[in-house]
């Protein structure tokens, strides 16, 4: 029998460089260099809600998978990971399309200021969300209690292929901010492609930060062949 529960509130929202999924890292943690900001609903904006959180380097972000609402849930998922060619159940994978779209990331805190128009706002490294991603809850991570070093990684013991080497050429560069420039050469050394595509002809095209860098990947190496500012 269902139970009743809680209703749970959007306590804020993330601030981020990236306005489409394409190439958001797959995991948080793997870009350090990528910065964000979390920026409170008015409800939340209280100085004495972050009373404490300067003592911890890392905190955990409860959030919403919004743009992958659905009405229904399936029991197994195709895993990117495995060339979307085998199904996993759901609650072995970190599928979005789960019953509750509910994620969850781990992220290095970087500052936090409490006097901006907005409110106090906490700055994150690592953070694998989309820009206006709504943060349910923010937790601070315990290394004591958090950390298992002797945990197994099932199907994914460790990141998916070998980073790729980045040749972004020195005039593209220069479209670029340069407090810009380092998160993108990480997030593009990931290899922000589906896992089943490498055609070393095609260009793909990944919005961020406000540009769109289109490039191509050749064996281990990926050129980017244009920047140009958003419209």
């Amino acid at each position: 029998m269902e139970t009743e529960t809680a209703q749970v509130k959007v306590i804020a929202h993330i601030r981020s460089d990236f306005s489409t999924k394409f190439g958001i890292p797959r995991q948080s943690g793997l870009v350090d260099e990528l910065t964000a900001r979390i920026v409170f609903t008015p409800p939340y904006r209280s100085q004495a809600a972050l009373r404490g959180l300067e003592g911890f380097s890392h905190l955990w972000i409860i959030w919403e998978f919004s743009k992958a609402r659905r009405e229904d849930w399936s029991p197994t998922v195709r895993p990117p990971r495995l060339g979307g060619n085998q199904r996993l159940g759901v609650f072995a994978t970190r599928s979005p399309f789960r019953p509750n779209p509910i994620g969850l990331s781990c992220v290095r805190l970087a500052g936090i200021d409490l006097h901006t128009p907005e409110g106090p706002v906490i700055t994150v490294a690592g953070a694998d969300l989309m820009d206006g991603t709504p943060i349910y809850d923010i937790k601070p991570y315990l290394p004591y209690a958090d950390c298992r070093p002797e945990a197994l990684g099932g199907f994914a013991p460790a990141p998916a292929g070998a980073r790729l080497a980045v040749d972004i050429p020195p005039e593209l560069l220069e479209r670029v901010p340069e407090d810009k420039r380092a998160a993108l050469a990480g997030v593009l050394s990931q290899d922000p492609r589906p896992s089943y595509q490498h055609d070393p002809e095609r260009v793909y095209g990944m919005a961020f930060a406000g540009m769109e860098v289109r490039f191509q990947v050749q064996g281990d190496r990926l050129r980017v062949v244009s920047v140009e500012r958003e419209p």
